[in-house]
């Protein structure tokens, strides 16, 4: 129970990050960002594991910056398919 909260911290952390670095503004809803802040994250974790940095001493520089990239490229996407998937209903 307690990885799951812990899940969508970083998720939340994660996702408002990429949207303060992101320019413009991302007119995505708050439930949006963090999820695309988890995927961003799960995408990031990958992409450590299979470059092989995913568990090293100390703490985790790379994987952490792959996490926010893949936060950024996510919610970039998610901003970009929202409007367009709410103008379909």
């Amino acid at each position: 129970m307690f990885q799951i909260i812990w899940i969508v911290i970083v998720g939340a952390i994660l996702g408002f990050l990429a949207k303060l670095l992101l320019p413009g503004r991302q007119a995505i809803p708050i439930w949006l960002t963090v999820l695309c802040g988890m995927v961003g994250a799960l995408l990031g974790n990958y992409i450590s594991s299979v470059i092989g940095v995913r568990h090293t001493s100390g703490i985790d520089w790379i994987r952490h910056l792959l996490q926010v990239v893949g936060a950024l490229v996510v919610v970039a996407a998610g901003s970009a398919l929202y409007p367009q998937a709410r103008s379909r209903n």
